[in-house]
């Protein structure tokens, strides 16, 4: 069981501080792999919360490999976010304020596979076509980030 589901027997829906990633997967032309998630149905970033001992490198080689089987060869950080407008309240209740890291990947290993329960699909698309289809939280990350403008 992950940290976070066993600090979540203790603590219910209330807020938590949690660390984690976005990884930006970008193609040749690019393009950005996006997720449709199985808890929302809708399009969002690739990334999830850091486990104990980890630090955001690790976590982002992780998650992005659990999440879609691929394996990072090249990975820069673009931001780190944190604060007010960080906080998510997920379809099941859970409540955090996010502290993200946001790296974005040029090179991998692999092709994009469901590889956990998480996703139902994956795709690339490019930032204007993203920016149509993606959940509100992702586009603010993603704009916090420098991807999109105002």
């Amino acid at each position: 069981m992950s940290y976070i589901m066993e600090l979540r027997k203790h603590v219910g829906h209330q807020p938590l501080i949690m660390p984690g990633v976005c990884i930006v997967v970008k193609n040749g032309e690019g393009a950005i792999l996006l997720q449709k998630r199985t808890d929302s149905g809708k399009w969002s970033t690739i990334g999830g919360a850091m486990e104990p001992g980890e630090s955001f490198e690790e976590t982002a080689h992780r998650e992005l490999f659990e999440e879609t089987g691929l394996k990072i060869e090249k990975m820069e950080m673009k931001a780190l976010l944190s604060g007010k407008n960080m906080f998510y309240v997920y379809p099941n209740g859970d409540q955090v304020f996010n502290v993200i890291c946001v790296f974005e990947v040029s090179a991998w290993r692999g092709t994009p596979a469901i590889n956990d329960d998480e996703s139902i699909e994956f795709a690339f698309f490019t930032l204007d076509d993203a920016r149509k289809i993606l959940n509100p939280f992702s586009i603010l990350i993603l704009k916090e980030a420098g991807y999109f403008e105002e």
